[in-house]
């Protein structure tokens, strides 16, 4: 059945438009299904089921007029234009490109095969691995199109000129939250990941300005690291939130927001094939820092390798014992 009726989703939608467009800034041409898919997860009613519908079969969308779109998905062609602004565009003739033009370089690129199909239980394990690949391949496209640099390099000077930095996390997000504090301890930044509320919360009460807090979350909706990244905000911190929903308190509540793509399969939800993104994504952030301290985080990094290096296992050369002067490491 096809609706003709304007539901409050819908000129929602329409209203807060812009302020995707804000977080969304850096979208580019070919990242149009990122834009759909990070925005999907928000709307409700008539205009969610254009976004599964032109998600469930982009080609076909790309190909369909504005009165097929409509009749397929149960709705309506104001429904679709007022989708389409919601997504950022200025009609369906820009969607509809768009989409075309990000199919075709997909199909040519030949990394889309089997996208969206469900793993089965039968299925050998060469097809799981290309399903896996193909998926994870995905989100970092969608990632790559859905991240706005410029958000990117703000965050990397607050964290280059920062006094200490805080992480925040839970669960699958902790680990990655631990993954970047790793990585900045070793070049010389003094880096806590936090997956405790209390402690986090501990932790984040003595952050001050000048300070840089980091909140992982898929969702963006996580409590905890809702109430770590505010309470550091309250103190003055710089606030930076990795999450896949522009709209999200997480992200409404940061000062910057970098955002990350999923593309989940049987057995990986959102929340777990967005680790993969969110590496990536805090990896730029890292190198990012690490050029913006260069001299700094090059000896850092030096030292904390040399200072590992006695604990290597020796390496044996051929037609040695591993001991003795033939040892080597």
């Amino acid at each position: 059945m096809v609706d003709h009726e304007v539901d409050a989703t819908a000129v929602t939608a329409v209203v807060d438009a812009d302020g995707f467009d804000r977080r969304g800034a850096g979208v580019a041409a070919g990242g149009v299904l990122a834009r759909v898919r990070a925005g999907a997860g928000e709307l409700t009613g008539a205009l969610r089921r254009v976004a599964e519908h032109v998600l469930s079969d982009p080609e076909a969308a790309a190909r369909a007029t504005i009165v097929e779109l409509a009749e397929r998905s149960g709705t309506s062609p104001a429904t679709i234009t007022r989708f389409c602004r919601a997504m950022g565009f200025e009609g369906y003739a820009d969607l509809r490109l768009g989409i075309a033009a990000e199919t075709g370089r997909a199909r040519s690129a030949g990394w889309t095969v089997d996208i969206g199909r469900e793993i089965q239980p039968s299925d050998p394990l060469r097809r799981v691995l290309d399903q896996i690949i193909a998926a994870d391949t995905r989100a970092m496209h969608d990632t790559a199109a859905l991240l706005d640099l410029g958000e990117v390099e703000r965050a990397a000077v607050a964290i280059a000129g920062a006094s200490r930095v805080n992480i925040f996390g839970a669960s699958g997000s902790a680990l990655v939250g631990e993954e970047m504090q790793f990585m900045l301890h070793r070049i010389g930044v003094a880096a806590w990941a936090w997956n405790d509320v209390h402690e986090g919360l501990a932790s984040a009460a003595l952050l001050r300005a000048g300070d840089v807090a980091l909140g992982v979350s898929h969702s963006g909706q996580t409590r905890e690291t809702i109430e770590m990244l505010a309470e550091a905000g309250s103190r003055g911190a710089t606030t930076v939130a990795v999450t896949g929903f522009p709209r999200s308190p997480l992200a409404e509540l940061a000062d910057i927001a970098l955002l990350t793509a999923s593309q989940a399969t049987t057995f990986r939800p959102d929340a777990l094939s967005a680790r993969h993104p969110q590496l990536v994504v805090l990896d730029l952030l890292y190198i990012a820092v690490a050029q913006r301290t260069h001299d700094r985080a090059h000896a850092a990094f030096r030292r904390t390798a040399q200072a590992v290096d006695g604990h290597k296992a020796a390496r044996r050369l051929p037609g040695n014992t591993g001991t003795g002067e033939g040892a080597s490491r």
